[in-house]
């Protein structure tokens, strides 16, 4: 289990459990966060779960594939260093105290 903190735009903080081997949009999912929309429901055929990635976290996380930099192309203002879609994001119990925060909007 890691704790995960998703800080939707306006500030709030949702601070949550999510089990190692879900994906951050699971975790998001699971505990009916607002504004990861997930609407592939994590098939990374779509950008409607990105977040911004904490600063500190950035170089703790695997790795984007070419699939999700491909996919970041389509999402709201995404930051080339700290955006990722989060159903690409495998929880480890090494994420415990990751924080995200989400977008504006998600397209």
């Amino acid at each position: 289990m890691a704790k995960i903190t998703y800080i939707e735009y306006n500030g709030t903080e949702h601070v949550v459990e999510v089990a190692s081997g879900l994906t951050v949009m699971e975790g998001a999912r699971d505990n009916n966060i607002p504004g990861i929309e997930a609407d592939c429901g994590g098939a990374c055929a779509c950008s409607t779960c990105h977040v911004y990635v904490d600063s500190a976290w950035v170089d703790k996380i695997p790795a984007k594939d070419d699939m999700e930099e491909d996919m970041l192309d389509f999402a709201y203002q995404p930051d080339e260093t700290r955006s990722r879609l989060t159903c690409q994001i495998k929880v480890t119990d090494d994420m415990d105290g990751l924080i995200v925060n989400m977008p504006e909007k998600q397209i």
